[in-house]
């Protein structure tokens, strides 16, 4: 963009896109309609592509539209920051955040954590749900969630929390018993417990010194519930590939034993996600910020 002209249309185009559709965007800017749609338009001309299908009823985006408006709600934050550190200085966090967690990471590292937030910020109330069904943030009425995926979905703004890792792992007394693998064909005479949702083949996808390599493997349990996978390898039950955010402090504490280091899975993250828009909350911001100060580049149940 070459000129204020251009940003104010930027402007334009992302409240469009925020109101889903022209009218309100109008009403809510104190603008014509008319207006608005030539400053689209000429939005359009000034970057080469269409950014919206219109018709008579309805309005949606182009693909060049929605990478496009990705870059101007970016944009568009940074500049509504940068007022809000000089004209909200001393403002500070306030109201109901409302917080969607996964079951595992929610209870162990989401809960535990509220209590030091809300003594920071006394003027916030939190309303978590926590479930492992993926929530629509906007119908729905959620601040943010708290997901972990490789990639958390179109449409939102992410924020990395941690890494999340998974190794090889099972108790000291079943290796007593079975021997400890020192290669991944070593695998082939233990008893393997897997994961369903991310071993749908019984196959382990993992990443090592000669690149990706698929191991198969078998064994007398699947479960699509990774603490009750922990549960059942804490049992002795076998080996199983587990995440450490839930078996850290068993691998801390000498309960758990990793092996075949040099071989992990391909990595994902804990994210932070909310819905793109201008006007990010004091208390979203304060909650992510938060959570990125208490888990690190090396989250606690990662450490030595």
């Amino acid at each position: 963009m070459r000129s204020m002209e251009d940003l104010e249309r930027m402007a334009i185009f992302a409240r469009v896109v925020e109101a889903k559709g022209f009218s309100e965007a109008a009403r809510r800017l104190g603008l014509s309609k008319s207006l608005v749609s030539k400053q689209v338009s000429r939005l359009e001309k000034s970057v080469g592509a269409r950014l919206l299908h219109r018709t008579t009823r309805s309005m949606s985006l182009t693909e060049a539209g929605a990478v496009f408006y990705e870059h101007c709600a970016r944009i568009l934050e940074e500049e509504e920051q940068a007022r809000r550190a000089v004209g909200r200085l001393h403002a500070g966090p306030r109201g109901v955040l409302r917080i969607s967690a996964s079951v595992a990471f929610g209870t162990l590292h989401i809960a535990p954590a509220l209590p030091e937030f809300l003594a920071r910020h006394p003027e916030v109330s939190i309303d978590m749900a926590i479930g492992d069904r993926l929530v629509d943030l906007a119908d729905e009425g959620f601040d943010l969630a708290i997901r972990i995926a490789a990639r958390p979905g179109d449409n939102l703004v992410a924020r990395r929390l941690a890494p999340v890792k998974r190794k090889i792992c099972a108790t000291p007394g079943y290796f007593k018993r079975h021997g400890v693998p020192r290669t991944l064909a070593d695998l082939a005479n233990h008893n393997c417990l897997t994961y369903t949702f991310a071993e749908p083949r019984d196959a382990w996808r993992l990443r090592g010194p000669r690149g990706d390599i698929d191991v198969r493997v078998a064994g007398n349990l699947r479960l699509n519930d990774d603490e009750a996978l922990s549960a059942a390898v804490l049992g002795g039950l076998g080996v199983a590939l587990l995440p450490t955010f839930i078996v850290g402090r068993d691998l801390q504490a000498g309960r758990l034993r990793a092996v075949l280091s040099d071989y992990v899975p391909h990595g994902s993250h804990v994210h932070a996600v909310y819905l793109p828009t201008r006007h990010l909350p004091l208390k979203v911001r304060a909650f992510i910020d938060f959570l990125r100060e208490r888990f690190g580049p090396e989250p606690y149940w990662d450490r030595p």
